[in-house]
């Protein structure tokens, strides 16, 4: 096994996902290496909730394969999702709950032993900056706050993964600083996926980025790349999915843009 393969944390080979005789997904590569931070783009409708399902194993793929830190997801979909964190766009939370009982119930979801149930409990909820609000409803929190919360139920468990969907939509510019730098503290010893429509978000917390665009995957390089070819990630975006809308066969940009 060379030390790429040994390295990649997740990685997906040709993923599909048909619905009907709609291609949602088309044809999806993509891997991830621990301490990398993947921006994860496309404008509405193009694939991109669906591939994320795919990837943590709520959503079935027509074809393709998925692994997480070499497992099979589709083999073996306990073992591999329990290397995962996943937040989607819409918080999983449980409001009449208090932060404490509701990330004590993630854990316990988790399968996060009662050996290793406190210690988890602390680690999540100062990674997360909730050590004041652990007695408080979750309902009585504020947007930010909530965030939060979704974020450490994601990584409660210590994944080597985590997924996160819109983290900071609706957040004020204070409340979308800090969750960034919470982004940055997780890239540094994990492998973090962040699909946003927020593109200085991605120019200043991610590695690399990827965009999708009427399901198929139209550019892939890092945002070193990105700044040595002196251009902003807002132009290429524009360029690849405003002048393709009425497209019907939206086929990947050749060279680097899809190294």
């Amino acid at each position: 096994m060379n030390e790429q393969i040994a390295s990649a944390t997740i990685s997906a080979r040709g993923l599909c996902r048909n619905f009907g005789n709609h291609a949602a997904v088309c044809e999806i590569n993509l891997e991830l290496k621990r301490g990398e931070v993947l921006g994860f783009l496309g404008p509405n409708g193009a694939g991109k909730t669906t591939t994320m399902r795919m990837l943590t194993g709520n959503l079935a793929p027509s074809a393709g394969s998925v692994e997480i830190c070499g497992i099979d997801l589709l083999d073996r979909p306990r073992d591999a999702k329990a290397r995962i964190g996943y937040l989607p766009e819409t918080p999983p939370l449980y409001r009449e709950l208090t932060v404490d009982e509701y990330l004590r119930l993630a854990a316990r979801l988790h399968r996060v032993g009662n050996a290793n149930l406190h210690s988890a409990l602390a680690e999540a909820k100062q990674r997360c900056g909730l050590n004041d609000v652990g007695r408080r409803l979750i309902g009585s929190l504020s947007k930010g706050y909530q965030q939060r919360v979704g974020i450490a139920q994601a990584i409660i468990h210590n994944p080597d993964v985590v997924i996160l969907d819109e983290p900071t939509v609706g957040l004020d510019p204070n409340q979308m600083r800090e969750i960034r730098t919470l982004i940055r503290e997780l890239g540094a010893e994990r492998s973090v996926i962040l699909s946003t429509h927020i593109l200085p978000e991605v120019e200043s917390v991610c590695d690399r980025v990827q965009i999708m665009h009427q399901g198929h995957m139209v550019f892939n390089d890092s945002i070193a790349g990105l700044k040595q070819r002196q251009t902003s990630l807002e132009e290429v975006f524009a360029q690849l999915t405003l002048d393709k809308e009425s497209s019907g066969d939206i086929q990947p940009k050749s060279g680097s843009w899809t190294g």
